[in-house]
C-alpha cells in the first residue's frame, strides 16, 4: 500500500510504500476511496498541542510513531477479510469508525471505544486514509452508508458524530433558547446542520470570516457575529442575551473565556476544538450558576450509525464538501492550515 504520510512536524507529506496489510482473524481490509482532511489532521501533522499552561504534548507523548498516514475519515470498500470476520462481505462500501481502543476492555466492549484508556486511533496510531488501505480490527466498526454520498458519509467519521455528541450533551434545549457555536469551519457547519435535526431554531455564530459567516447563514444560523471586532462578549449578550449553551469548535484561551462568560444560568460549555490554551473559572460561581463546563471526544460506533441514520432519513442537512484528488493531500493540508477551506475537504481515490 501507499500512503501520504507524515513524516515530521509541518514537514510535507511523503508518498511512503509499505506492505499492504493481510487481515487476521476478525480484521477486514478496506481500499479507501474517500478521506476527510479535519483539523485534527492538522494538529497531528503541526506535531504537537497546547495543552496549556505551558504545556506542550508531542507526537510521541501520544505513542505515535512516523512515519504515519492520518487520515481518520474514511470511506473505503471491503477487499479482503480475515477468517473470522463477519458483518460485511467483499464490495461492501462502508464508513470506518476510527476512534479505536484497545477491543476488549469494558469500555470497548459496550460501544465506548473513544473512551478506552489504551486508544489505537485510525490516522492516529494506526495507518490511515491518507493511505490507500486501512484495516478494522473487526466488522463492527464498519457503518453501511446507505444513500449517503460517501464523500459526505466519510465526515460523519468524525465531525458528524462529534458534533452529535456534543448536541446531545446540551440537550434538552428549549427550540428557541439561543445556542452559540463558536466557529464556522467545518465543525461549525456541521454543527448547524446537527441542532436542526434536533428541530433547535436559534442558533448563533461567531467567526472571524465574512466567507464562512456567510456559509453560516446559509446553513441556517439564525444570526452570525463578526469574532474579529472588539467586545465580543458584549456583543453577542447584545445580540441574543445570555446563551442556554456554547460549542466551542475552536477552543482557545479566547474564545473558551468567552463561550463560558455568556452562559445563562444553567448554561453548558461544550469545549470541541483543540486549538488549546486554558481559562481560570470561579469555583463558587460555577455553583451559583449552575454552569457546566463539558469536553467532547469524538462519539463511539452507535453514534456513527445514528448519524448516518439521521442524514439517510433526510433530517440531517448535507455540509458543503470540497473534494480533492487523493494525490493533492499536501495541498489539501495547507489549505486547511491557511484557513482557506469553507465546509469539509474530502480526498478522493
Amino acid at each position: 500500500m501507499k500512503g501520504w504520510m507524515v513524516v515530521g512536524p509541518k514537514e510535507p507529506l511523503q508518498e511512503i510504500e509499505v506492505p499492504t496489510p493481510v487481515p487476521q482473524g476478525t480484521e477486514v481490509l478496506l481500499e479507501v476511496t474517500h478521506c476527510g482532511v479535519c483539523h485534527s489532521d492538522l494538529h497531528f501533522w503541526k506535531g504537537e498541542y497546547n495543552m496549556g499552561g505551558g504545556t506542550v504534548m508531542k507526537l510521541a507523548d501520544r505513542g505515535v510513531q512516523l512515519p504515519r498516514a492520518p487520515g481518520h475519515e474514511v470511506v473505503g470498500r471491503v477487499v479482503a477479510m480475515g477468517p473470522e470476520a463477519s458483518g460485511v462481505a467483499l464490495g461492501d462500501v462502508r464508513v470506518v469508525f476510527p476512534w479505536l481502543g484497545c477491543g476488549t476492555c469494558a469500555e470497548c466492549l459496550s460501544e465506548n471505544d473513544n473512551m478506552c484508556l489504551s486508544p489505537s486511533a485510525i490516522g492516529v496510531i494506526r495507518h490511515g486514509g491518507f493511505g490507500s488501505h486501512v484495516v478494522a480490527p473487526h466488522g463492527r466498526y464498519l457503518a453501511d452508508p446507505g444513500k449517503v454520498d460517501p464523500a459526505l458519509a466519510a465526515t460523519y467519521a468524525c465531525s458528524g458524530i462529534t458534533l452529535y455528541s456534543a448536541v446531545r450533551k446540551i440537550m434538552p434545549v428549549a427550540p428557541d433558547k439561543p445556542v452559540l457555536i463558536v466557529g464556522a469551519g467545518g465543525l461549525g457547519l456541521m454543527g448547524i446542520a446537527m441542532l436542526k435535526a434536533f428541530d433547535h431554531r436559534n442558533i448563533v455564530t461567531v467567526d472571524i470570516d465574512p466567507v464562512k459567516r456567510q456559509a453560516a447563514l446559509d446553513a441556517g444560523a439564525t444570526q452570525v457575529i463578526d469574532g474579529a471586532a472588539e467586545g465580543l462578549k458584549d456583543r453577542i449578550l447584545a445580540a441574543c442575551g445570555p446563551v442556554a449553551a456554547t460549542l466551542d469548535c475552536v477552543a482557545n484561551d479566547a474564545t473558551a473565556r468567552v463561550s463560558f462568560d455568556v452562559l445563562g444560568k444553567g448554561g453548558k460549555l461544550v469545549i470541541i476544538g483543540v486549538a488549546g490554551g486554558e481559562i481560570t473559572l470561579s469555583l463558587a460561581a460555577l455553583i451559583f450558576r449552575a454552569h457546566s463546563v463539558m469536553g467532547n471526544l469524538t462519539g463511539n460506533p452507535r453514534d456513527l450509525r445514528e448519524v448516518l441514520a439521521l442524514a439517510n432519513s433526510g433530517k440531517l442537512a448535507p455540509t458543503p464538501v470540497n473534494l480533492r484528488p487523493h494525490d493533492h493531500a499536501n495541498e489539501a493540508i495547507q489549505d486547511l492550515y491557511a484557513g482557506r477551506v469553507t465546509g469539509r475537504l474530502v480526498l478522493v481515490r
